[in-house]
């Protein structure tokens, strides 16, 4: 491997593209020098392509015909791409200069790292910590968290460590991970597909690593909105999805009397509380959604060979 091995960025946008822009204007301050940037539009209303030239002329600009959401799209990019490693990275995040260095430097850790994730802080709280790695998934509850969320980061998180699942806002990948394993498994389509992803990285040998020495800046939930109904159905709905392929029919088993006795009431409860009917119609799709689609297993490995290219490509 050469001191600079390529490094495919691929970034996604939808009716965003000031966000975008400001994205790429952090790109151009970083020291790494062996970049290729591809930014996927995922069927926007305005073609951004030329406001994204002009910022960053070099990158490459993918214009789908359809939203593919967040899975699609970046396995549109990384069909596309490259590099030795690829950089899936939201659009709403800021990057700082040296990250590229840093996050390589956490494949030297262990022989078998596949994927590294930086620590990530709030844009708008940048004092605060995002993400320092995760636990694991509870199988009965199907829920974990996140390590280090919402601390101040005193450095009290700054010793790298292995995690479960990289996080899908910024997780550097190894091409041979993507041609091991696949890529992400597209009925996601966004929500708990980076943690599936992870899940089938692992089972197949490779370890994710947080890197606390790099370091990136988020804005989250720019595209979706913290509240959203459309949110509401992909988290639910996806959640039971995730614990249907990742878990053993006595764990599945469990986790549906948890859901049933307690996490279904209360949302229902919750909703109409609060007087969100969309919300709730959402919640009552996200459960139909997994009694009609009967086989979780489906797909498991989506190969890059799989994915058709769009007509439109701005090099």
């Amino acid at each position: 491997m050469s001191d600079f091995p390529l490094i495919s960025v691929i970034a996604l946008n939808y009716n965003q593209a000031q966000v975008t822009c400001e994205f790429l204007q952090s790109l151009q301050k970083v020291t790494y020098p062996n970049l290729e940037v591809i930014i996927v539009d995922n069927n926007s209303v305005e073609d951004p392509t030329q406001k994204f030239k002009e910022i960053y002329p070099a990158a490459q600009i993918v214009r789908s015909p359809e939203n593919l959401g967040f899975t699609g799209g970046n396995n549109l990019g990384m069909k596309l791409s490259q590099g030795e490693y690829a950089f899936i990275v939201n659009n709403d995040t800021e990057v700082t200069e040296d990250i590229f260095e840093r996050m390589l430097e956490g494949f030297s850790v262990d022989v078998n790292v596949g994927v590294v994730s930086p620590k990530i802080r709030y844009f708008d709280q940048p004092e605060r910590i995002q993400f320092a790695g995760f636990t694991s998934i509870n199988p009965f509850t199907g829920r974990n968290s996140g390590i280090g969320h919402l601390e101040i980061d005193e450095g009290q998180h700054d010793e790298g460590r292995f995690s479960p699942y990289a996080h899908g806002a910024a997780m550097l990948v190894k091409r041979e991970v993507i041609d091991n394993v696949g890529i992400f498994p597209e009925h996601f389509f966004i929500y708990y597909e980076e943690l599936d992803w992870s899940s089938q990285i692992t089972r197949a040998g490779y370890k994710i690593y947080y890197q606390p020495k790099a370091l990136i800046f988020h804005k989250e939930s720019v595209t979706m909105g913290r509240e959203s109904a459309i949110k509401a159905f992909y988290h639910n709905r996806n959640r039971i999805l995730f614990m249907r392929r990742n878990f053993s029919r006595f764990q599945l088993t469990c986790f549906y009397l948890f859901f049933s006795l307690l996490t279904i009431p209360k949302t229902f409860l919750k909703y109409i509380i609060k007087g969100q009917w969309e919300h709730l119609r959402s919640f009552y799709q996200a459960l139909t959604w997994n009694l009609r689609y009967k086989n979780p297993e489906k797909d498991r490995r989506t190969s890059i060979q799989d994915i058709a290219l769009p007509v439109n490509i701005y090099a």
